[in-house]
């Protein structure tokens, strides 16, 4: 990164922005360590233990929703602090409720805020980056999540650690060794404060300005991160695009259109790629085949662990080569492990060090393509006029398609086997990649305001 305060102003929001994607990850993560101990301490059947993970899901397609109709009415820094607000709520909701009913409530007001992070953070780093880096710093949001399920696993594990210690004080014995989940609930209130703190430092997207006629403040915002010569020419850009558009909005416009499929067809393709199985059911998967998991949080950071080294991949690469050229040589990866590693299951040759093998190779190159890549597309194909629905649309799928392999992947699983399954995973990758190549459109190196001319371009 450069150091002129320019850069530095810029890679503060990209940063401070990103966070939300280490609260989406943290949340989504927590759960793991938790389900069991809650289990326990409310009696709960298999109907109830379902609703208290699903009602986090539930929440993340309210969020999606209610976003779509308040960002661009109070704006995107509005929205991200009140998503912050809504980590916020659920970590202390967690922590302190007295019912199973609470509880579910406070996992619902976390989801909310994941779902709205999922949509508002990316975009508006999307919003603010050069078209130059747009890639890489779209990529530090996925790069975030990854950060967030790896802290969650750790926080785990060490609040688990303490818990055989002799606290002094009642409360804390209650708190700390009866019921840890406590804690391990209370842990996302830490980064919740310090992401709401540091929003208070950031401007508001200058394209959301521009939007609603307030040029001047979109002026003194883009020169904190732009010269006044690139200020001025991307003012006018954002004006004359939107201008554009009122005239003729519409979904079904052919330059809304395409971007419109692609950035559904990755999203709901990036999940049926297994990659929350693979990461949620990873120690049952090795469970059924035969190989011993008595450490399951050993397993989770291994794969957490791959998943955030090779994220740096696509933050390096992304600008530099393009978002196609890692599509498809992740995909390529993709396609061929999940396929071997169905093979090993059928042919019985599970008791090795080749399916680890494998199913790390999965991670590492979803983790430099389909993870981040989706998230940079799905962001940056949309004008400006359109962006918040079209972002939030696809993002809408993705979260439907996280909840179908969530419902369906235990009694695939069960039912079919893991061997077909993972060949069902492999082909759904094999149209991802074959979808990738013939339809998406590369978008490197391209302003937010030049994306018609790339989707209506005949090549």
């Amino acid at each position: 990164m450069k150091n002129d305060p320019l850069s530095f102003r810029l890679n503060f929001i990209t940063l401070t922005v990103a966070l939300g994607g280490l609260l989406f990850g943290f949340d989504t993560a927590v759960i793991s360590g938790i389900i069991g101990q809650v289990r326990a301490q409310f009696s709960l059947n298999v109907v109830l233990e379902g609703w208290l993970v699903s009602s986090g899901l539930l929440g993340c397609i309210i969020g999606v929703i209610i976003t779509g109709f308040i960002s661009d009415r109070i704006g995107r820094k509005k929205s991200i602090l009140f998503a912050g607000v809504m980590f916020l709520l659920s970590a202390l909701g967690c922590a302190f409720a007295n019912n199973f009913n609470f509880l579910v409530l406070a996992r619902l007001a976390g989801g909310i805020g994941v779902g709205m992070a999922s949509v508002l953070s990316p975009m508006y780093i999307a919003e603010f980056a050069p078209a130059k880096s747009r890639g890489r710093m779209i990529a530090y949001y996925q790069l975030a999540i990854t950060v967030g399920i790896l802290l969650a696993y750790f926080s785990n594990a060490f609040l688990v650690s303490i818990a055989h210690n002799n606290f002094q004080s009642e409360w804390l014995q209650w708190f700390f060794t009866q019921e840890t989940w406590r804690p391990m609930f209370l842990m996302m209130a830490i980064p919740s404060i310090i992401f709401l703190i540091l929003l208070l430092k950031i401007p508001e997207s200058p394209r959301w300005l521009v939007l609603v006629n307030r040029k001047d403040e979109a002026h003194k915002v883009l020169h904190q991160i732009r010269t006044i010569e690139e200020a001025s020419k991307e003012i006018d850009d954002i004006k004359n695009d939107i201008h554009k558009v009122k005239k003729r909005i519409s979904l079904l416009n052919p330059a809304v259109r395409l971007p419109l499929l692609i950035g559904m067809v990755l999203a709901i393709l990036q999940q049926f790629s297994g990659i929350n199985a693979i990461i949620y059911y990873g120690p049952s998967i090795f469970e059924t085949a035969g190989i011993a998991s008595d450490n399951a949080l050993a397993f989770q950071v291994i794969i957490g662990t791959v998943n955030l080294l090779f994220t740096f991949v696509a933050i390096r690469y992304a600008d530099k080569f393009g978002r196609k050229f890692l599509l498809k040589t992740g995909l390529t990866g993709i396609v061929l492990s999940l396929a071997l590693c169905g093979l090993l299951f059928y042919l019985g040759q599970t008791s090795g060090f080749l399916l680890l093998i494998l199913m790390l190779v999965y991670i590492a190159c979803f983790a430099f393509s389909l993870g981040p890549v989706t998230w940079i597309i799905i962001n940056e194909v949309f004008r400006t006029e359109v962006r918040l629905k079209g972002v939030a649309i696809c993002t809408l799928a993705l979260w439907v398609a996280v909840w179908l392999v969530g419902q369906f992947f235990p009694w695939l699983l069960q039912k079919a086997g893991p061997a077909v399954t993972f060949w069902l995973f492999a082909f759904f990758s094999l149209i991802n990649l074959f979808f990738s190549w013939r339809v998406v459109k590369e978008t490197k190196n391209k302003t937010l305001e030049e994306m018609e001319s790339v989707f209506m371009s005949p090549h």
